[in-house]
């Protein structure tokens, strides 16, 4: 990925970056997004556009290991993140094995404020974020949900290939991930994301341009739209 292309990626939303994934590939039936509701810490934030460094946690129960068992792999998850954080950009992407059930909230004040200085870029979870009017500044977060609790978080696993609402995710995957959602970039597209979002906002304005005029009417409508459908994907 180019300083240019990373550039345009942060300036695109994650819908946008989902319709030129087709317009790349010349067809629809680009599947590997998420599909839930994901909760912004800041929802003005720009995209978060970073090659995964991927992890498990769970909370919900106490962990079965020893304890010199937990903190090792503690330690090992917050090195492996220090080390991805300087593969720029890298995102922190973190499977919570609890789902649906997911009770604590391995996101706040500390860990933000780690994870930004260790280089990350931001985090993309199912699990759950606290502390939100402390976390750290321009460290953004996409999580599946809020609580009060950090309940008995702990890691379960660190590099392992994981899942996001659908979403597979495995270390080093390029995401994309906003408000809206998160996807995966196939790896042998990012060469041509640059010019198939530019045909896409080409494309688009066919119909935005005179929808937006004062004089739009729906003759003018069905001329923009044949338009429009002859060219979009």
């Amino acid at each position: 990925m180019t300083p240019d292309t990373l550039k345009i990626l942060q300036a695109t939303d994650t819908p946008t970056v989902c319709n030129a994934i087709e317009v790349a590939q010349g067809a629809r039936g680009f599947a590997n997004f998420t599909r839930k509701t994901l909760y912004a810490s800041d929802p003005k934030a720009p995209a978060l556009v970073g090659y995964a460094c991927t992890a498990q946690i769970a909370a919900a129960q106490p962990p079965t290991q020893a304890p010199e068992l937990i903190k090792k792999q503690r330690m090992a998850y917050y090195r492996a993140m220090a080390t991805g954080g300087k593969n720029v950009p890298s995102l922190c992407v973190i499977e919570d094995l609890d789902g649906d059930q997911a009770v604590g909230a391995f996101w706040g004040e500390i860990n933000t404020a780690v994870h930004r200085g260790f280089g990350l870029v931001g985090t993309l979870t199912n699990g759950l974020m606290r502390d939100l009017d402390h976390m750290a500044d321009a460290y953004p977060v996409l999580a599946g949900g809020i609580g009060p609790s950090h309940a008995f978080v702990h890691v379960r696993s660190v590099g392992q290939r994981v899942s996001i609402f659908g979403m597979t995710v495995a270390q080093g995957d390029l995401v994309h991930a906003d408000r809206h959602g998160a996807l995966v970039i196939p790896a042998e597209l990012i060469p041509q994301l640059t010019a198939a979002i530019d045909q896409l906002r080409k494309t688009e304005e066919l119909i935005l341009g005179p929808a937006r005029q004062p004089d739009f009417d729906f003759e003018t409508f069905t001329r923009a739209w044949a338009a429009f459908e002859a060219a979009r994907t």
